[in-house]
């Protein structure tokens, strides 16, 4: 039950992300054609861009994961057999596990320090908060990290899913 609510949040996250990704294009384009025709263009959209990129990794992060969509070397994979597959899976598993939990336990006072203190990014006439952007890393990287730890528990099972071995395709 755990894991299809998880799933499912990975996945609402991943479609938020491409609908801000999808947004990011008007936003570009309505700069373009300010400084082009206009010779205006949309003020903060540099700080705009530069933080919804972060965001959107981030949001698809965990959806990444539960998919198999991460990197594997499936030139070394495919001709190994399915134990020693399962080792490998098992070890990415935790590396994973160990990587993102630093980068959570890492951007928590970051996160912290930038809602309490009301960072912004950029001058002038528009300046974005930060603070949705540190969250969104502390919120993927838990969710990356509780991913991983499925994966790993998978694993250890021998219980893996077509994708979480790398053979589904």
């Amino acid at each position: 039950m755990a894991v299809l609510i998880i799933d499912k949040v990975s996945r609402l996250l991943m479609v938020l992300a491409a609908i801000l990704a999808f947004s990011l294009c008007f936003l570009v384009v309505a700069d373009v054609l300010g400084r082009v025709i206009f010779n205006h263009p949309v003020q903060g959209t540099p700080e705009i861009i530069s933080l919804s990129i972060v965001i959107v990794c981030y949001l698809q992060t965990g959806f990444a994961i539960r998919s198999g969509g991460m990197l594997r070397v499936e030139a070394i994979t495919a001709h190994l057999p399915q134990w020693a597959n399962t080792i490998l899976v098992a070890v990415g598993a935790l590396l994973g596990i160990i990587f993102f939990s630093v980068i959570f336990f890492g951007s928590i006072e970051g996160a912290m320090y930038a809602w309490e203190s009301d960072e912004f990014e950029g001058e002038g006439a528009l300046r974005v908060p930060v603070w949705p952007a540190k969250f969104v890393i502390v919120i993927g990287c838990a969710l990356a990290t509780i991913n991983y730890f499925i994966i790993f528990l998978s694993a250890l099972r021998g219980t893996l899913t077509p994708q979480e071995l790398g053979t589904a395709h």
